[in-house]
């Protein structure tokens, strides 16, 4: 007899559940850490998370009024345009102009539900299969992925604690092939901390002009600088790249907003209207409730920003302190963000209650486990033998967590 119509004919293969597409995308490292911390601190166990890059402030007050204010007033409970209410894109405009210098008009602006957002449509409607993205290694998690899902190809740099984590013009040309469209720029970077000078900033620049190269520059962590240190915008450094360069950021992280969830893209208008047509598809508007706030962050008063970054510079410096006093371990000062990345290589190869460590994998898990400390391997930053630990916690969390993961540590043997 035969197998009734639209049945699966008798010995064929089962045809996957989950695409390859996306059944090829790995978890965020971040995310997956501070996941198991929470849960572990759940159960009753007192586990320290440096995992997430979270600030572990609330939301600046007059912020949190202007959503409260917000969502009772009807004419945000609508539909939104997609590509953000023109009262915030007016107010990035002009927090674009006060904060780097750069010059952009209202529709070279796309508002995205949050940064990750930004990343992931910046990559897609920039890459055709088998584009190449130079993507300097240590690299935040979500880089690669986004890059994959996009259709393109990561070609990575791998750079160290000798050159401060940067990488140098002559790296960038080694990798560059006829296939390279794009260089994935972070500075103050994320996971390093590290901050590109103006003078790299600028050769870099020079170097994608003259090689017809696009650069996504992440600015994200733009106000926390620290020791003099300046972060410098590329196409601010270099105007002749501002056609072929997106400058993606965002809230999260200056203002304490990263639950409400709004970045945004800045670029060509061409690559914006695209942009822009593929979240009409995707997510549509970003919640307008968030978007009210996000014009207060922008307008409003850096008071409370100024507060939270002397906080971070005074754990900054202690967590360095700390980890610099651990056998084994080399920490250099970081410039940038809220981001340790320690050299747990020395560690590598020794012997921890009973556990050979081989990995910075191995190394977490036994942190985890035995010291009840939640930091991220650097396997899932590209460079393997790293942690980084996010020093947005409160000064006793910090203290008390580094303590303990030093006492184990030094048990190495």
């Amino acid at each position: 007899m035969s197998a009734p119509t639209g049945s699966a004919q008798t010995g064929s293969a089962p045809k996957p559940r989950v695409s390859a597409r996306i059944g090829g995308i790995a978890e965020s490292a971040t995310l997956a850490v501070d996941a198991k911390a929470k849960a572990l601190k759940a159960e009753g166990r007192p586990v320290i998370g440096f995992g997430a890059g979270e600030p572990d402030f609330p939301t600046p007050p007059a912020i949190v009024e202007a959503a409260q204010a917000a969502a009772a007033d009807p004419k945000n409970h609508r539909y939104s345009p997609a590509g953000g209410l023109p009262e915030l894109k007016a107010a990035i405009v002009a927090k674009t102009k006060r904060d780097s210098g750069y010059e952009i008009a209202a529709n070279q602006v796309l508002v995205t539900n949050g940064g990750k957002q930004a990343v992931y449509q910046t990559f897609a409607t920039l890459l055709d299969p088998g584009d190449e993205v130079i993507l300097p290694a240590p690299y935040w998690t979500t880089y690669p992925e986004a890059i994959t899902l996009a259709g393109g190809t990561p070609a990575v740099v791998v750079t160290g604690p000798e050159t401060d984590y940067l990488p140098s013009v002559e790296q960038l040309e080694a990798a560059r092939t006829e296939k390279t469209k794009v260089l994935l720029w972070c500075s103050p970077s994320n996971p390093t901390g590290a901050v590109a000078s103006r003078e790299l900033t600028e050769a870099v620049g020079r170097w994608a002009v003259d090689n017809g190269v696009w650069v996504v520059t992440d600015e994200i962590y733009e106000h926390l600088t620290y020791d003099g240190a300046e972060a410098v915008s590329m196409p601010v450094a270099v105007p002749e790249l501002a056609d072929t360069c997106v400058v993606l950021n965002g809230v999260a992280k200056t203002y304490a907003m990263t639950g409400w969830r709004v970045g945004w893209m800045v670029g060509p208008t061409d690559v914006i209207k695209a942009a822009t047509n593929l979240q009409s598809h995707l997510s549509s508007n970003v919640a307008n409730v968030s978007q009210r706030a996000a014009i207060e962050a922008l307008t409003g008063s850096l008071d409370a920003v100024d507060e939270m970054k002397r906080a971070f510079d005074r754990r900054r410096r202690t967590i360095v302190e700390l980890l610099s006093a651990i056998p084994g371990v080399e920490c250099p000062t970081p410039k940038g963000a809220f981001y340790a990345y320690p050299d747990v290589r020395g560690l590598l190869g020794k012997e921890i209650r009973g556990r050979h460590i081989e990995t910075s994998l191995d190394l977490a898990a036994v942190v985890l486990e035995e010291a009840e400390v939640a930091v991220v391997p650097g396997e899932a930053f590209g460079t393997p033998g790293y942690f980084r630990l996010s020093y947005a916690l409160s000064d006793d969390d910090l203290k008390t967590g580094v303590t303990r993961m030093g006492e184990l540590l030094a048990e190495a043997k």
